[in-house]
Protein backbone atom coordinates (compact mmCIF):
# COMPACT_ATOMS: atom_id res chain seq x y z
CA UNK A 1 0.00 0.00 0.00
CA UNK A 2 1.18 3.82 -0.33
CA UNK A 3 1.59 5.67 2.25
CA UNK A 4 -1.47 7.93 1.00
CA UNK A 5 -3.51 5.02 0.69
CA UNK A 6 -2.32 4.00 4.47
CA UNK A 7 -3.27 7.32 5.82
CA UNK A 8 -6.69 7.04 4.15
CA UNK A 9 -7.15 3.22 5.84
CA UNK A 10 -6.83 4.87 8.59
CA UNK A 11 -9.13 7.88 8.50
CA UNK A 12 -11.87 5.10 8.01
CA UNK A 13 -11.34 4.27 12.07
CA UNK A 14 -13.33 7.07 12.61
CA UNK A 15 -16.65 5.25 10.85
CA UNK A 16 -17.94 3.20 14.05
CA UNK A 17 -19.39 1.02 11.98
CA UNK A 18 -16.76 -0.39 9.59
CA UNK A 19 -13.79 0.30 12.53
CA UNK A 20 -13.79 -2.88 13.48
CA UNK A 21 -12.72 -4.94 9.90
CA UNK A 22 -10.49 -1.65 9.83
CA UNK A 23 -8.71 -2.49 12.53
CA UNK A 24 -8.45 -6.07 11.29
CA UNK A 25 -6.94 -4.79 8.11
CA UNK A 26 -4.35 -2.75 9.72
CA UNK A 27 -3.35 -5.37 12.53
CA UNK A 28 -2.84 -7.50 9.03
CA UNK A 29 -0.37 -4.73 7.63
CA UNK A 30 2.09 -5.78 10.96
CA UNK A 31 4.44 -2.80 12.72
CA UNK A 32 5.25 -1.11 9.64
CA UNK A 33 2.57 1.31 10.03
CA UNK A 34 3.22 2.25 13.46
CA UNK A 35 4.80 5.37 12.46
CA UNK A 36 0.96 6.05 10.46
CA UNK A 37 -0.57 5.59 13.31
CA UNK A 38 1.40 7.70 16.00
CA UNK A 39 1.48 10.34 12.80
CA UNK A 40 -2.47 10.07 13.11
CA UNK A 41 -2.77 10.14 16.67
CA UNK A 42 -0.84 13.61 16.71
CA UNK A 43 -3.32 14.99 14.71
CA UNK A 44 -6.64 13.68 15.95
CA UNK A 45 -8.11 15.75 19.07
CA UNK A 46 -10.48 13.31 19.56
CA UNK A 47 -10.01 11.10 22.81
CA UNK A 48 -11.89 8.19 21.51
CA UNK A 49 -9.99 8.22 18.91
CA UNK A 50 -6.37 8.43 20.45
CA UNK A 51 -7.72 5.32 22.63
CA UNK A 52 -7.93 3.31 19.97
CA UNK A 53 -4.82 4.57 17.79
CA UNK A 54 -3.15 3.60 21.12
CA UNK A 55 -4.76 0.02 21.37
CA UNK A 56 -3.96 -0.64 17.85
CA UNK A 57 -0.31 0.07 18.59
CA UNK A 58 0.25 -1.58 21.49
CA UNK A 59 -1.80 -4.57 19.89
CA UNK A 60 0.75 -4.19 16.61
CA UNK A 61 4.20 -4.01 18.95
CA UNK A 62 3.03 -7.09 21.34
CA UNK A 63 2.30 -8.83 18.25
CA UNK A 64 5.99 -8.05 17.01
CA UNK A 65 7.47 -8.62 20.39
CA UNK A 66 5.96 -12.09 20.86
CA UNK A 67 7.33 -13.14 17.24
CA UNK A 68 11.23 -12.03 18.27
CA UNK A 69 11.05 -13.28 21.74
CA UNK A 70 10.44 -16.69 19.43
CA UNK A 71 12.73 -15.94 17.02
CA UNK A 72 15.49 -15.46 20.32
CA UNK A 73 14.00 -18.63 21.93
CA UNK A 74 14.69 -20.60 18.30
CA UNK A 75 18.09 -19.33 17.55
CA UNK A 76 19.18 -20.70 21.36
CA UNK A 77 18.97 -17.80 23.35
CA UNK A 78 22.78 -17.40 23.51
CA UNK A 79 22.73 -13.63 23.61
CA UNK A 80 21.37 -12.97 27.60
CA UNK A 81 21.43 -8.86 26.56
CA UNK A 82 19.18 -9.43 23.72
CA UNK A 83 16.83 -10.97 25.58
CA UNK A 84 16.21 -8.71 28.74
CA UNK A 85 16.24 -5.89 25.62
CA UNK A 86 13.20 -7.59 24.42
CA UNK A 87 11.43 -7.98 27.79
CA UNK A 88 12.48 -4.39 27.92
CA UNK A 89 10.72 -3.51 24.83
CA UNK A 90 7.47 -4.82 26.56
CA UNK A 91 7.27 -0.95 28.50
CA UNK A 92 9.77 0.91 26.30
CA UNK A 93 9.23 -0.26 22.67
CA UNK A 94 11.78 2.46 21.64
CA UNK A 95 14.71 1.19 23.70
CA UNK A 96 17.64 1.03 21.74
CA UNK A 97 19.77 -2.44 22.01
CA UNK A 98 23.35 -0.71 21.14
CA UNK A 99 23.11 1.79 24.04
CA UNK A 100 22.19 -1.00 26.53
CA UNK A 101 24.94 -2.99 25.02
CA UNK A 102 27.58 0.52 25.02
CA UNK A 103 26.65 0.81 28.69
CA UNK A 104 27.53 -2.71 29.88
CA UNK A 105 30.79 -2.21 27.49
CA UNK A 106 31.50 1.09 29.16
CA UNK A 107 31.82 -1.33 32.70
CA UNK A 108 33.53 -3.99 31.14
CA UNK A 109 35.94 -1.26 30.42
CA UNK A 110 36.27 0.33 33.62
CA UNK A 111 36.59 -3.01 35.62
CA UNK A 112 38.92 -4.30 32.87
CA UNK A 113 41.44 -1.51 33.37
CA UNK A 114 41.03 -2.91 37.57
CA UNK A 115 41.79 -6.31 36.78
CA UNK A 116 45.41 -7.62 36.32
CA UNK A 117 45.56 -11.71 34.93
CA UNK A 118 47.27 -12.92 38.31
CA UNK A 119 44.50 -11.73 40.18
CA UNK A 120 43.12 -14.48 42.52
CA UNK A 121 39.37 -15.07 41.82
CA UNK A 122 38.39 -13.38 45.00
CA UNK A 123 40.45 -10.28 44.10
CA UNK A 124 38.48 -10.34 40.54
CA UNK A 125 35.43 -10.22 42.28
CA UNK A 126 36.55 -7.25 44.52
CA UNK A 127 37.75 -5.37 41.93
CA UNK A 128 34.51 -6.03 39.62
CA UNK A 129 32.48 -4.84 43.30
CA UNK A 130 34.20 -2.17 43.15
CA UNK A 131 33.59 -0.68 39.96
CA UNK A 132 29.92 -1.93 40.24
CA UNK A 133 28.97 -0.58 43.80
CA UNK A 134 31.53 1.86 44.76
CA UNK A 135 32.32 3.44 41.75
CA UNK A 136 28.67 3.50 39.92
CA UNK A 137 26.25 2.79 43.63
CA UNK A 138 24.74 -0.08 41.87
CA UNK A 139 22.30 -1.09 44.62
CA UNK A 140 18.50 -2.47 45.89
CA UNK A 141 15.99 -0.37 44.96
CA UNK A 142 14.66 -1.40 48.65
CA UNK A 143 11.93 1.69 48.75
CA UNK A 144 10.17 0.34 45.31
CA UNK A 145 10.69 -3.48 45.55
CA UNK A 146 7.50 -4.27 43.49
CA UNK A 147 7.84 -1.64 40.56
CA UNK A 148 8.07 -2.97 37.28
CA UNK A 149 11.34 -0.63 36.95
CA UNK A 150 13.48 -3.42 38.26
CA UNK A 151 12.98 -5.37 35.99
CA UNK A 152 13.85 -3.35 33.20
CA UNK A 153 17.35 -3.04 32.42
CA UNK A 154 17.22 0.65 30.53
CA UNK A 155 15.94 1.96 33.71
CA UNK A 156 18.03 0.06 35.92
CA UNK A 157 21.16 1.16 34.10
CA UNK A 158 19.58 4.65 34.34
CA UNK A 159 18.88 4.59 37.53
CA UNK A 160 21.20 2.59 39.29
CA UNK A 161 18.59 0.62 40.90
CA UNK A 162 17.13 -2.83 40.35
CA UNK A 163 15.95 -6.05 42.02
CA UNK A 164 18.71 -9.42 43.09
CA UNK A 165 18.04 -10.39 39.34
CA UNK A 166 18.42 -7.24 37.11
CA UNK A 167 21.50 -6.19 39.26
CA UNK A 168 23.32 -9.67 38.99
CA UNK A 169 22.56 -9.61 34.55
CA UNK A 170 24.38 -5.98 35.22
CA UNK A 171 27.12 -7.85 36.79
CA UNK A 172 27.27 -11.16 34.86
CA UNK A 173 27.30 -9.71 31.39
CA UNK A 174 30.64 -7.54 32.39
CA UNK A 175 31.87 -10.80 33.83
CA UNK A 176 31.45 -12.77 31.10
CA UNK A 177 33.06 -9.74 28.99
CA UNK A 178 35.65 -9.73 30.63
CA UNK A 179 36.17 -14.20 30.14
CA UNK A 180 35.55 -14.85 34.35
CA UNK A 181 33.36 -17.99 34.73
CA UNK A 182 30.53 -16.38 36.58
CA UNK A 183 27.01 -17.67 36.06
CA UNK A 184 23.50 -16.82 37.10
CA UNK A 185 21.75 -19.59 39.85
CA UNK A 186 18.58 -19.39 40.30
CA UNK A 187 18.00 -19.72 44.18
CA UNK A 188 14.44 -19.48 46.04
CA UNK A 189 13.58 -15.88 46.16
CA UNK A 190 16.51 -14.56 45.47
CA UNK A 191 18.91 -14.87 42.24
CA UNK A 192 22.40 -14.91 42.72
CA UNK A 193 25.97 -15.61 40.73
CA UNK A 194 28.29 -18.22 41.14
CA UNK A 195 32.06 -18.18 40.09
CA UNK A 196 33.58 -21.36 38.81
CA UNK A 197 37.38 -20.71 38.97
CA UNK A 198 38.86 -22.66 36.55
CA UNK A 199 42.32 -23.60 39.16
CA UNK A 200 42.98 -26.95 40.22
CA UNK A 201 41.20 -27.72 43.29
CA UNK A 202 39.49 -24.32 43.78
CA UNK A 203 36.02 -24.12 45.32
CA UNK A 204 32.82 -22.37 43.74
CA UNK A 205 31.80 -19.34 45.46
CA UNK A 206 28.68 -17.04 45.37
CA UNK A 207 28.05 -13.67 44.36
CA UNK A 208 25.22 -11.60 46.04
CA UNK A 209 24.57 -8.67 43.98
CA UNK A 210 21.47 -7.62 46.10
CA UNK A 211 24.10 -7.13 48.71
CA UNK A 212 26.77 -5.28 46.57
CA UNK A 213 28.55 -8.50 45.82
CA UNK A 214 29.10 -10.20 48.92
CA UNK A 215 30.39 -13.65 48.55
CA UNK A 216 28.96 -16.60 50.02
CA UNK A 217 30.37 -19.96 50.33
CA UNK A 218 28.14 -22.79 49.16
CA UNK A 219 28.03 -23.86 53.08
CA UNK A 220 26.28 -20.22 53.01
CA UNK A 221 23.70 -20.84 50.31
CA UNK A 222 23.16 -24.25 52.14
CA UNK A 223 22.16 -22.45 55.35
CA UNK A 224 20.04 -20.05 53.37
CA UNK A 225 17.92 -22.71 51.70
CA UNK A 226 17.38 -24.37 54.90
CA UNK A 227 15.78 -21.18 56.64
CA UNK A 228 13.00 -20.97 54.10
CA UNK A 229 11.95 -24.91 55.26
CA UNK A 230 11.94 -26.34 51.95
CA UNK A 231 13.83 -29.45 50.15
CA UNK A 232 17.30 -28.73 48.66
CA UNK A 233 17.71 -28.99 44.67
CA UNK A 234 20.55 -29.35 43.54
CA UNK A 235 19.67 -26.23 40.80
CA UNK A 236 19.89 -24.21 43.96
CA UNK A 237 23.65 -24.68 43.32
CA UNK A 238 23.92 -24.87 39.58
CA UNK A 239 24.42 -22.30 36.60
CA UNK A 240 20.93 -21.95 35.20
CA UNK A 241 20.38 -20.77 31.27
CA UNK A 242 20.05 -17.60 29.79
CA UNK A 243 16.13 -18.99 29.24
CA UNK A 244 15.58 -19.97 32.81
CA UNK A 245 17.09 -16.20 33.44
CA UNK A 246 14.67 -13.99 31.10
CA UNK A 247 12.19 -16.43 32.29
CA UNK A 248 12.51 -15.55 36.12
CA UNK A 249 12.60 -11.77 34.96
CA UNK A 250 9.41 -11.88 33.53
CA UNK A 251 8.06 -13.33 36.59
CA UNK A 252 9.11 -10.95 38.49
CA UNK A 253 7.60 -8.28 35.93
CA UNK A 254 4.21 -10.21 36.34
CA UNK A 255 4.01 -10.01 39.89
CA UNK A 256 5.49 -6.14 40.00
CA UNK A 257 1.97 -5.66 37.37
CA UNK A 258 -0.10 -7.77 39.49
CA UNK A 259 0.98 -6.08 42.82
CA UNK A 260 -0.21 -3.20 40.81
CA UNK A 261 -3.34 -4.57 40.20
CA UNK A 262 -2.62 -4.11 36.44
CA UNK A 263 -4.46 -7.60 35.55
CA UNK A 264 -4.26 -6.65 31.82
CA UNK A 265 -0.83 -6.17 31.51
CA UNK A 266 0.09 -9.30 33.88
CA UNK A 267 -1.69 -11.42 31.66
CA UNK A 268 -0.01 -10.23 28.59
CA UNK A 269 3.61 -10.94 30.82
CA UNK A 270 2.23 -14.67 30.70
CA UNK A 271 1.83 -14.93 27.21
CA UNK A 272 5.42 -13.75 26.71
CA UNK A 273 6.47 -16.05 29.82
CA UNK A 274 4.69 -19.16 27.79
CA UNK A 275 6.32 -18.15 24.90
CA UNK A 276 9.76 -19.60 27.01
CA UNK A 277 8.42 -22.47 28.57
Amino acid sequence: MTNKEIKALISLLDDPEIAPQIQDKIQNLGESIIPFLEESWEETLDGQQQQRLEDLIHHLQFEGLQQRLRVWREAGATDLLEGMWLLNTYQYPDADLQALNRAIEQLRFEAWTALRPDMHPADQVQALNHIMFRVHKFAANTQHFHSPANSMLQRVIETKRGNPLTLCVIYLLVAQRLNLPVFGVNLPNLFVLTFRPELKGAEPFYINCYNRGLVLSRTDIEHYVSQLNISSNPMFYEPCSNIDIVRRALRNLQMSFEKLQEPMKAAEVAVLLSILE
